[in-house]
């Protein structure tokens, strides 16, 4: 009797554990040649206790989009799109009538191999910017032009840099599903990105882009890592993009802000104005601001962007550690030219590299360490969850005033 009931113990132990491991299912890997077009699962599936939540695979087709994979995920409350043929970008992610993303004049999600990098000045890049969170880098970001470097025979040499790198155009090869079948039941969407070359940069992009159940948060957890054995440079910005229903007339940045420091001459007009939104405009250009984000006890700060009711916004945090710069990017124009802001933390502003690393904003990794940045960022409805947002970050800014400086940074 005794040995019959350890047995069943045994059994109903590892059923037990069985049950605890996380529900796993890769969809792309180029290790061992695995790509699913179309696949689907429903929190049925895997997490009874919280069925209503769903994920979908697809791929696209059709003019430049042919062949580029989406996952969309529904939390029940939350829903967004990942498209790793795009260097794990995301799409866009509602709540409701709470929309991230923007209205770009690039309609299709375009497949990298339509993308020239080098078009137009080095400006190629834009030809497949529609996306709410685009990453630039790994081995740089910022404005084109040209940069020093060491070539294969030990000779300094020039290279021709383009508009915020090539990590938002390569495809990610490798691609996974991880659901914890535990509370909080999180959702997880991995993938690998590889930017290396012989003689050149050796730098991989580990990414979770995830969620929980019922919840009005995303994460994104990076680590990048010099794969190589020589030290190297590297960047990484966040371009996080928003148009209406958040951006209009009257619409607000938040922030807790040490210094904010126009880009150029045309910008530094408006500096006062900085965190505030006009209403699209035709024949606008371009407005850029470089901000040093203060952070809290715990080493974050908090940004965000609301609309002029204070009714509707988004809220992002994260540790100034890992990202100690933030860009604010403005582009008002007419509807039709693409009418957005971009909220930036990055490792550096989007000056040219070797702009960049004359201000000591160009960080480098060993062979073999990596750098790592999460971000949390939290859909926000009701003026009582914008409030709220007001409130953390006053506390933040109750450190100091923020310095708004009236000069452009020094170029060269």
């Amino acid at each position: 009797m005794k040995t019959l009931l350890t047995s069943l113990w045994l059994v109903l132990g590892l059923a037990s554990s069985q049950a605890a491991e996380p529900y796993r299912i890769t969809l792309t890997s180029s290790s061992k040649q695995i790509h699913l077009d179309h696949w689907s699962l429903s929190g049925a599936d895997v997490t009874p206790e919280h069925p209503d939540w769903s994920i979908t695979k697809q791929t696209l087709h059709g003019g430049k989009q042919e062949g580029v994979d989406l996952i969309t995920v529904d939390n029940g409350k939350i829903r967004f799109s990942v498209i790793p043929t795009r260097g794990m970008g995301v799409l866009q992610a509602s709540m409701e009538d709470v929309v991230l993303g923007w209205d770009s004049p690039v309609k299709e999600v375009v497949h990298p191999q339509f993308i020239r990098l080098e078009d137009r000045g080095g400006l190629g890049w834009l030809e497949g910017f529609n996306e709410w969170m685009v990453r630039c880098g790994l081995e740089s970001n910022g404005h084109p032009g040209t940069d020093r470097f060491i070539n294969n025979v030990g000779d300094e040499a020039t290279m021709d840099l383009t508009l915020h790198g090539k990590i938002a155009n390569i495809p990610a090869s490798e691609v996974e599903v991880v659901i914890d079948r535990h509370p909080p039941y999180r959702i997880r969407i991995r993938g690998r990105v590889d930017e290396r070359m012989f003689y050149g940069p050796k730098l991989e992009l580990m990414t979770e882009i995830s969620t929980t159940p019922h919840s009005d948060t995303l994460r994104i957890d990076d680590t990048i890592t010099n794969r190589g054995d020589d030290a190297q440079e590297f960047q990484i910005l966040y371009h996080a993009n928003y148009g209406p229903p958040l951006l209009e007339a009257g619409a607000r940045f938040l922030g807790a802000v040490d210094t904010v420091t126009p880009f150029n001459d045309h910008a530094a007009a408006s500096v006062d104005d900085y965190a505030r939104y006009a209403a699209p405009t035709p024949g606008f250009v371009e407005q850029v601001y470089c901000i040093t984000p203060l952070s809290g006890r715990d080493g974050k700060t908090e940004i965000g962007l609301v609309n002029r009711a204070g009714d509707k916004g988004v809220s992002m945090s994260y540790a100034t550690d890992t990202l100690p710069y933030l860009t604010l990017w403005k582009n008002t124009p007419s509807l039709g030219e693409g009418y957005v802001t971009g909220l930036e933390p990055g490792t550096n502003f989007p000056n040219n590299r070797r702009i960049e690393r004359q201000h000591g904003r160009v960080p480098k990794l060993e062979g073999g360490q990596s750098h790592r940045a999460s971000i949390d960022f939290t859909l926000l409805k009701g003026q009582a969850a914008i409030r709220a947002l007001e409130g953390r970050i006053a506390r933040i800014q109750q450190q100091q005033a923020p310095k708004i400086l009236h000069r452009p940074e020094k170029k060269d």
